[in-house]
């Protein structure tokens, strides 16, 4: 039974799918929370056509200190989420970006998010 709910109900509702849908692929990928904010930011860089160098990512102090935050670069390399690489004829500077893995998460999530931009049935 459908009972009479507020369009801000309907969606928290929305969200409440959504949040279920994340964890449950979030499982299967065995990344923690730090590890994924840390993928998250390098992401969203490369998304916006300018690629976070590993300075760059040492340096997010809101995602923990530089030696923690290299442990994590080197273990999110390790579960082959985020590949290295230098830009041609200049050595100095080493860049993250997603990995296709990566690439293919996000775009579960997205499908997710669209399943859960549905309308709710009872």
């Amino acid at each position: 039974m459908k009972s009479n709910r507020s369009p801000l109900a309907e969606a928290y509702f929305r969200f409440l799918q959504l949040a279920k849908a994340l964890q449950s692929d979030a499982s299967a990928v065995a990344l923690d929370a730090n590890e994924r904010a840390l993928l998250e930011a390098v992401a969203l860089c490369w998304f916006e056509d300018r690629p976070m160098t590993v300075r760059e990512a040492i340096a997010l102090e809101s995602l923990g200190s530089p030696a923690t935050l290299h442990k994590r670069i080197t273990r999110l390399r390790q579960k082959e989420m985020l590949v290295a690489f230098n830009q041609e004829g200049d050595r100095r500077a080493k860049y993250l970006i997603p990995s296709e893995k990566t690439l293919k998460l996000f775009a579960d999530l997205g499908e997710h998010m669209g399943r859960a931009n549905q309308p709710m049935t009872a």
